[in-house]
């Protein structure tokens, strides 16, 4: 595994609408194993092809998205201070002080978030949480400096580089970037399939599975299987029964979430693959969220899918923590799947 790789991942900008950036890097290195010319839909979905080598080939449509939750700005005062508009689901509780980078036409601007010092709020105000409405971003400039350089909708990212942290990687953006990063990984990994391999890269997930519906409509794949991040409640302040998963037990494998039932013939054969080939795995019931398996399932006619979860715990922070082991787990079960997907039958 490549902790440099998902590193540059996670730190390389991609809010919804903008992933541009992103799909450039994962461009060089899905181009050279792609065995046809990658393609981009005028969505912005980045699809590579492995094809295969049976009678009557299949297509599967792996898929994981690109983009980040983030902000595009607003608003400038006239002090040039800047309100920003949220795309994706930021807490805000978690936002400020935080450092961010507004990306301009003249680059990348630091600033930071931003509210009135806590020696002129009331005892009321410092036990209640913030609406992002109320914060701001100091780019440090004068006000006239500040509107030459920012524009209305430029894109604004968070900082905080990916660390290792005991057994966990912690980070911005691992939601969905080690999706994107096992699916990059299974890809290069994977021997050969009897059916047709697309690895998918969509756009626009964080706000409502958009790159997804459209790829999966336009390439009508038979199969389709998620990667992305699912919530490891496994701390202290919640019931064992609401913890989901738990970090370091191995791959989620998806029974359901508020977006998509998996087919069942599908999750009874990703559970007897991680049986056969000794993989660490647990069963996922997520009550909200969703993943790109949602937009594939009712696609056209509809299609079995599933989602292959990597247990992450503090999502959409920029504390995001995931297990290097269970990273492995997803890897090694959909290269089981790939390498065997000619035994599923539905």
């Amino acid at each position: 595994m490549s902790f440099e790789l998902l590193q540059t991942l996670c730190k390389t900008p991609g809010i919804p609408g903008r992933e541009h950036q992103f799909r450039d890097y994962v461009s060089g290195i899905l181009g050279p194993i792609s065995d046809e010319p990658l393609r981009t839909d005028p969505m912005g979905n980045l699809f590579a092809i492995k094809k295969g080598n049976g009678q009557a080939p299949r297509s599967i449509m792996l898929a994981a998205h690109m983009d980040e939750i983030g902000f595009i700005v607003r608003f400038i005062t006239k002090e040039g201070f800047l309100y920003v508009q949220p795309l994706g689901g930021f807490d805000p509780r978690v936002l400020i002080a935080h450092r961010v980078t507004v990306h301009t036409k003249v680059g990348p601007l630091t600033g930071v978030f931003g509210f009135k010092p806590t020696h002129f709020t009331t005892p009321e105000e410092r036990n209640k949480v913030v609406p992002l409405s109320d914060l701001f971003i100091d780019i440090g400039y004068p006000a006239e400096k500040v509107k030459e350089m920012v524009r209305i909708g430029d894109p604004v990212t968070m900082q905080s580089d990916l660390i290792e942290m005991g057994n966990l990687y912690s980070g911005k953006t691992l939601d969905d970037r080690v999706g994107v990063y096992v699916m990059l990984e299974a890809f290069r990994r994977f021997k050969q399939s009897e059916d047709h391999i697309h690895a998918v890269a969509t756009v626009q997930e964080e706000i409502g599975v958009r790159g997804a519906r459209t790829a999966s409509f336009g390439l009508e794949p038979q199969i389709g299987i998620a990667l992305d991040i699912t919530i490891a409640a496994d701390i202290p302040g919640v019931d064992e029964k609401d913890h989901c998963v738990k970090i370091g037990q191995g791959v989620g494998i998806k029974v359901m979430d508020s977006l998509s039932v998996s087919h069942y013939g599908l999750y009874q054969f990703f559970c007897e693959l991680a049986e056969r080939f000794e993989i660490p795995h647990q069963y996922e019931v997520l009550p909200s969220g969703g993943t790109d398996a949602g937009a594939m399932q009712v696609s056209r006619d509809g299609i079995p899918v599933i989602t292959l979860s990597i247990p992450c715990r503090y999502t959409h922070t920029v504390a995001e923590a995931v297990h290097k082991d269970d990273i492995e787990a997803t890897i090694r079960l959909l290269i089981a799947f790939l390498e065997h997907s000619h035994e599923f039958t539905f």
